[in-house]
């Protein structure tokens, strides 16, 4: 796991690199040469023009400035605000809640190769089906916009309590701390279908053609996006013996946490009803302290005390803390280097969800060559990714069941979703039309 790649600093020689500072003048210099590229490509086509005889058709004409202002403006007047209102407020803070600067997480990194991989492959498979793959590349922002806003808005609603800060303005904060985890890859479906929806309805595009060039790429994302939860310490697997298929993860990790607060990592078996302790592990830590069965554990915390020593430049977040538990009246303080160096083994969920969203992409761009009927290999992907998503549940253990059952928002999602597919593929077996989606 490496949830944190590198570091942005708050300040550059004394200048802040976010709101009023470097960044935006860098965004600036970008948004000018942008504006200067456009007329300086405007005016080799106007003197080509110039001298090209009447009855030849024109090429393509390169948008004027005033275009690019009329085209982009919007795009970088919202860059623009983010880099001044947004990011200054999801800079992480010290211990004395001071900005220490932007950490460039390992998921948020992910998620742009999967994005960017993803519009890759779905560009050239356009071209091989005889579609511009522009149209590609002119839908990847409204799919990658509606696909974020879709996995946090389901992730946001499934965990709201998480996201309740001491003010509005921090709960909105947690909210739109998306690159630090908690997307949800149905919410992205849903949104991102949205809106190429949408756009496919505007530009007066083939849903179904389009949608069969595009789903293989959704899948090479989702590779890369749960290497991100890998590295971000998300979506784990349940309990395990150590074996080739388990993983392990360091403090400061949500496991971590769930982990020595039921007290399973410090060897304890706890009633969670009566708080009663059943039993206690050999030569682990709650033997050290000489805790036995029958014990009553009156609960935990992390102890903030490692807060006050630690240095300016770091992320209160990255602060290892100590913890304090009352076992049958007795306080019992744990010291950092006291507690286990890593969680206890889980299943890797995370490899194995990655793994098979390759396998599917593979799949799907090899099943490509003889699907001929448009929209089959759209809804036989959704399809496949259900029954994936199902069986995947069964491993992970971050999600309660829902609806008085067993099974998670995700099982349940994916048993609409496998419902809806099989529809389609009936239907698109009655309709009959042949698709040029091969790749």
């Amino acid at each position: 796991m490496r949830r944190t790649l590198f570091f942005i600093p708050h300040e550059v020689a004394g200048i802040p690199v976010f709101g009023f500072g470097l960044a935006l003048g860098l965004l600036g210099l970008v948004f000018v040469m942008r504006l200067a590229w456009a007329a300086r490509q405007r005016s080799v086509f106007e003197s080509a023009s110039a001298s090209r005889p009447g009855t030849q058709p024109a090429p393509h004409q390169p948008p004027t400035v005033a275009q690019v202002f009329v085209h982009e403006g919007f795009i970088w007047a919202s860059a623009a605000a983010i880099i001044v209102a947004v990011l200054p407020g999801v800079e992480l803070e010290n211990a004395d809640g001071q900005p220490v600067g932007m950490a460039i997480r390992g998921y948020g990194v992910m998620l742009l190769l999967g994005v960017v991989s993803a519009v890759l492959l779905a560009a050239y498979r356009a071209k091989r089906a005889g579609m511009n793959p522009d149209l590609i590349f002119e839908l990847a922002p409204w799919v990658f916009v509606g696909g974020i806003a879709g996995a946090r808005l389901f992730y946001v609603i499934q965990y709201y309590d998480h996201f309740v800060g001491a003010t509005t303005w921090e709960t909105v904060k947690n909210m739109l701390a998306f690159t630090e985890g908690g997307l949800v890859v149905y919410g992205s479906f849903i949104g991102g279908f949205l809106a190429f929806a949408l756009f496919t309805v505007r530009r007066h595009l083939p849903i179904l053609r389009f949608g069969d060039v595009i789903v293989p790429a959704l899948f090479l994302g989702v590779f890369f996006g749960r290497i991100g939860c890998l590295l971000n310490g998300c979506c784990y697997g349940g309990r395990c013996e150590p074996d080739w298929a388990s993983l392990r993860f360091p403090p400061i990790t949500k496991v971590y946490q769930e982990q020595l607060s039921s007290g399973e990592l410090l060897g304890m078996t706890i009633d969670p009803s009566t708080g009663i302790i059943e039993s206690v592990a050999p030569e682990s830590t709650a033997a050290e302290l000489g805790i036995q069965p029958g014990d009553l554990y009156q609960g935990g915390e992390f102890d903030r005390r490692p807060l006050e020593t630690a240095p300016e430049t770091v992320p209160a977040e990255d602060v290892q803390r100590g913890w304090i538990m009352r076992v049958s009246g007795k306080t019992h303080v744990l010291s950092p280097e006291q507690l286990p160096a890593a969680a206890l083994p889980v299943r890797a969920a995370q490899p194995i969800s990655s793994v098979s969203s390759l396998i599917l992409c593979l799949a799907l761009c090899f099943a490509s060559l003889f699907i001929r009927r448009e929209g089959a290999l759209m809804f036989l992907g959704f399809a496949s990714y259900a029954v994936l998503r199902f069986v995947l549940e069964i491993v992970r253990v971050d999600e309660a069941g829902q609806f008085n059952t067993t099974l998670s928002i995700s099982q349940w999602v994916s048993l609409v979703v496998f419902g809806i597919s099989i529809v389609g593929l009936i239907w698109v077996a009655k309709r009959g039309t042949s698709s040029a989606a091969t790749a």
